[in-house]
Formats: structure tokens, sequence, C-alpha cells
């Protein structure tokens, strides 16, 4: 037997002889794995140059697509990874030129959380085209079609693939009762034939569509449509490889995959066990299996880069409970993250538990992004800090909005009494909307240009400002050598990652001391088995202190608190203060806004008073009690 340099047993390629008979009806494939693939298992940081050395092997594996961009990876580059993410769309595309790229484009919300105005719709979309996309895949978080119309005309007057989706969600283990039935999906599907999209996408993208219930939803559908049908549904319960043979079996058109090592938990099917169930069949996708081995084989090499992100690498492959309580991957990762940060993980439970309340509160609303975070984010804020239930003492910037109209339509009416106390004093009145949210909103693009004119240089920097102001103007501080880089958002070698992996040998084996012999440490944090180590090494380079995660207030959470002073309630990220020191604001008065699993939280001053410190800057981020402001109350 032959191993290669990595230890892997070499294996002979399969043969395909020439009685290998073209499929009469051979499935399409699309590849996710370069977006929703790694979106799915590690935090969305997957990085160009890990794609490289694969991007011209999967352009000739025979796709149908490839999903490049979109989704949270617009978002992620520029705030996580230091990467300019119009330039990755314009990088794969010079090593990818035959097979069409795909993206996921959240319609009116584009690739942020809120509704954007239309001119910022329309210039995102044609610089997307401009910079290489072929086929934009466009939902609507609320299955309002709607907030499709901006974008879909920009793509259809660009003569490019306009694919509209369904987003599928179920208030009960299986397809049925009175909200999410069979009537809801079919109804969905024909108001997009009725829209003109070029295909329409089932997208499950928690995992729940059971094998019956997709095989009888295509059929229903290909009895009055011949408009080809793509299925994209992740791995969570365990279902998905059934959910697709039986939905191919129906006569579904296209499907999504990803590559082996990209695939299965929160991700989706691996395409490797498909191309082989198919093989000699009239669905046989006509796919060589020898060319995906050998992108898995070269994609494997770069997974011990990203396994700190794993956030539970002891869940087993599957979580039926996703069909009891409905949660996306992302969204669960947020939950835990956020729970996590505020040492309040044993609320887990209690957030599963009124999250299908809150849901209703607002709805009966489809969970994708962004509303998933939206009814996510609401429910860990009502466990944290309702007195009783159903208080909603304090009540997210985008709960507001959709209570207003600014989302759409809900599947159901909200709560009334939900509505009413969102909407006291709400900015834009207190009377919820019912047009096309789009119609309301001002143009944007003019303002922004005006605001960050000494940070962009071009229009696709003018876009990311428009879509995230406050991490795209650091960004591009970073991008044009205004500010340096810091170490964390900056990219590991392979060889900084076997160092690490030795030091943890070592940590476990008990070969490393706690201290160095006087000399400068450095501390380093390893997670093995999902347990969390910090190791303390000699390393001359070190300065003697370790460097912080974000920029911190002085005396931070331990200072002595004046009376008057504003707590960060959770962790998150400082977006906007609305006052400056010497300023006078009144109790009740919205001071500081907060972001939190990328919702946004107005926090209000508890006193009337002048504000006399500021403790940190838009773009810092912050831990729950930091010290944000201090405000000097008015003598009475």
């Amino acid at each position: 037997m032959n191993f290669d340099k990595h230890g892997v047993l070499e294996m002979a390629p399969l043969e395909f002889g020439a009685d290998r008979p073209k499929a009469a009806n051979p499935i399409k494939i699309n590849d996710v794995s370069l977006r929703d693939g790694h979106q799915s298992l590690f935090a969305t940081r997957g990085r160009t140059e890990d794609m490289l050395p694969v991007a011209e092997m999967i352009d000739n594996a025979g796709y149908n697509a490839v999903e490049t961009w979109g989704g949270a990876t617009f978002d992620t580059m520029h705030r996580f990874l230091a990467e300019d993410p119009w330039e990755r769309l314009r990088t794969l595309k010079k090593h990818m030129p035959k097979t069409p790229f795909s993206m996921l484009l959240r319609g009116q919300n584009v690739v942020g959380y809120r509704n954007y105005a239309d001119d910022v719709v329309k210039a995102f979309v044609q610089r997307s085209i401009d910079n290489g996309m072929d086929i934009f895949r466009c939902f609507d978080a609320l299955n309002d079609y709607r907030n499709f119309e901006t974008a879909a005309q920009v793509i259809k007057d660009n003569g490019k693939h306009f694919q509209g989706v369904v987003c599928y969600t179920l208030n009960q283990p299986r397809l049925g009762g009175d909200v999410y039935n069979m009537d809801y999906y079919i109804n969905k599907v024909k108001d997009l034939v009725e829209f003109g999209v070029d295909s329409i996408c089932i997208k499950d993208m928690a995992g729940l569509v059971a094998p019956y219930d997709i095989y009888n939803l295509i059929r229903e559908i290909k009895k009055f449509t011949d408009i080809p049908l793509n299925l994209h549904t992740h791995f969570t319960s365990g279902m998905a490889d059934l959910a697709i043979f039986k939905a191919i079996e129906a006569g579904v058109d296209i499907v999504d995959t990803c590559i082996g090592p990209y695939a299965y938990r929160t991700s989706h099917a691996a395409v490797e066990p498909l191309i082989m169930s198919l093989l000699g069949t009239n669905r046989d996708s006509g796919m060589d299996i020898n060319k995906i081995t050998a992108i898995a084989e070269e994609m494997e090499k770069y997974i011990p880069k990203y396994k700190h992100l794993d956030n539970n690498p002891n869940y087993a492959t599957t979580d039926i409970n996703v069909l009891l309580h409905q949660t996306p991957g992302g969204m669960l990762s947020n939950l835990v993250n956020q729970l996590k940060a505020m040492n309040a993980l044993d609320k887990l439970p209690e957030v599963f538990r009124l999250l299908p309340k809150v849901r209703k509160d607002l709805g009966n609303i489809p969970l994708v992004t962004p509303t998933s975070q939206i009814v996510g984010v609401q429910t860990v804020n009502n466990v944290l800090f309702d007195s009783y239930e159903g208080e909603y003492a304090q009540i997210t910037k985008e709960v507001k909005d959709l209570c207003y109209g600014l989302y759409g339509k809900t599947t159901d009416p909200i709560n009334p009494e939900v509505q009413k106390k969102a909407l006291k004093d709400y900015p834009r009145g207190e009377e919820p909307i019912t047009v096309r949210p789009g119609s309301i909103l001002e143009p944007e693009m003019d303002a922004v240009k005006e605001e960050f004119k000494d940070f962009t240089q071009d229009i696709d920097d003018e876009v990311l400002c428009a879509l995230y102001p406050v991490t795209g103007k650091r960004f591009l501080k970073w991008k044009y050598g205004k500010e340096e880089v810091p170490a964390e958002f900056q990219a590991k070698t392979m060889e900084q990652v076997e160092k690490e992996e030795e030091l943890v040998r070592k940590a476990l084996s008990g070969e490393l001391t706690s201290k160095g012999n006087g000399g400068a440490t450095r501390e380093l944090e390893v997670k093995v088995d999902g347990e969390v180590f910090t190791v303390e090494i000699n390393d001359p380079n070190a300065t003697g202190a370790v460097a912080p995660r974000a920029r911190r207030a002085k005396g931070g959470a331990k200072e002595v608190e004046a009376t008057g002073s504003l707590l960060a309630p959770i962790p998150g990220m400082i977006v906007e203060f609305k006052k400056k020191v010497g300023e006078e604001v009144k109790a009740g008065e919205t001071v500081v806004v907060l972001e939190a699993m990328k919702m946004m939280n107005n926090l209000d001053a508890a006193v009337d008073g002048v504000v006399t410190e500021i403790k940190f800057d838009s773009g810092d981020s912050v831990a729950k009690g930091d010290v944000l402001m201090v405000i000097e109350p008015k003598e009475a």
C-alpha cells in the first residue's frame, strides 16, 4: 500500500467506462461550499486564500453553478477577516471563468439586516453584476415578494438570472397545520411564477423539510409550472439526503450540496454520495467523482485553520431537536455565543421555551436572516430583562421596525399589545404601514458619499459604507493603510496552526510550565475537544502584556460607578453615541446605540443631566457591565 505525504492511503481512481450512459434527465448540482458551507460550520470565516487552491478544480468539476458570495460573507469578510468582499468576487471570477456564479441576496435587505433605500439596493446589485455575479438567489425573510421588486428590475435589465425563493419554515414538526401548509407554499410558488422569475428555490435554511413532504410539494408544483425548481436544504435534522432523493424522484431540477469536508451537521448534504448513488440512472449527474475527491483532499488541508471556530465540536452529526425549536444553525450559534458572553448559557433552555411564543407574538414569521436574529435576540432580551413573561422590557430597534411594517407583511398579524408597546414614541409614527417598505425610505447614497468621502475611493467603497457605516469605515482605514490591521483579524498560516497544535500537545502532556523563567510571556487560548485551556508560554517578542481583543475603557466595568453611569447591559459593539460630552440629556432619551448579535439596541439615559465622559469610540467592542458614558445628574 502507498501513502501520500499526509499519511493518506493512495487509491486508484474510479474507472468510468464508455458504458456509462448519458442520463435522460440529469440532475443539476450547485456547490455551496465557498459560501453556505463555511458559513454553516465555521462562522463564515473561510478566507479567499484558502479558496484559490481549489477554485480552478471546482470550475472544471461540472457544477451547474457555484455559490461564491452573498449571505453573511460580505459582512464577515470586512468585519472579521479584513478582506474586501468585492475583491473576493473579482478574484474568484478570474480563477473560475466557466461556471456561473450565484449569490444569496436578501431582497431589500441586500446583505445586511434591515431594508435599505431603493438607491442602495440598485447600486449594490449593479456593482455585483459588474464585479462578476451571474445568478441572484433572492429571498425575503417574510416571503413578502414586494421586497424583490427593486433588485429584480436591475437584474433583469442586465440580462442576469433571477431566482425567486420561497423560505421554507414550519410551526410544527411536519408540513401541515393552519399556518405553513401545502396551500401556503403552493400559493407562494404561484406568486413567484406570476412575478416572472427564471427559476424557483425552495430554501430550507434549518433542515426541516421531510422527504415525503418535499416529494409531494415538488409533484404539486410540477403540475402547474415548468420553471426549473431548486432545492436548498441543510443537514441539521439528518433528513437532507433523504429529502434530496425524494425531491429528485419527484422531478426537482437542481439541488445544492457541499464537498465532503464542508458538508453535514448544520451544513448541507455531501455531493460525493449523491454522484455515486445516481450513477447509471436516468438522473445521473454525469460528474466525475475523481475530480470531486481531488478537491476534497485539497480542502481538507486548510480545515485546521478553522478548528477554533467550531462552536460545539462534540455535537452529533444531526440534531433532530431542530424540528422542535425551529432554530437555523447560524441563529443557534448566535444565541449560544451571546449567552456565553453574558455568563448566562444556563438560560438556553428558557430561550428555547420562549422562542416559539415570541415568534407567534411577532406574526409567526419564518426564521431566516434577518428575522431569525430579530426573534432570537428579542427572546434573549425577554429571558434576561423581563420581570414577568411577556413584558418586553427591552425591545430592539429591529422589532420596532418589524412592528411598524419596515420589513413587510408578516404571515399572521402581530400581537397588538406587543405592537403598541414597540411603537410607543417610534420616530416614524405609531401607526404601522401597509405599503411596500422600500417606497417610504428616503434615498441614502448621496448622504453616504458625502459622509464618507474622506475614506472611500470608488463606488464599491461607498456601497460598503451604505450597508455597514461603522465597520465599513473601520475596514477602509485598514484597506488604505490609515490604520494597521489588528492581529486578531489577520490570517493564520499553516505554520502557526502547527505550532499551536504542538503547544496543545505539550500542554496536555505536562511538558509546558505555567511560567517562563523570568522572561516575557504571553497567553494562548486553545480549545481541545470543546474544552478551553489558557496556556502561558515564553515569547521573546512579547511586550509583557496580553493584547486585548478590543480597546477597553479606562477602568472598564470595575471602575467605581458615578450616579448616572450608563452600563452595557449586554456585550456588543458601539455603533453610535447620540450625545457628546457637555450636552444635556433627559431621562428616557436614547444616548447610545449598541449592536449585539447584528441587532441594534437603543440604550437610554436613566436620569436628566449632562454628559461628562464617554468611555469608548464607535466601532469598539464592549463587555457586559462596561461603563459606556457618565451622566452627571441635575440637582433637584
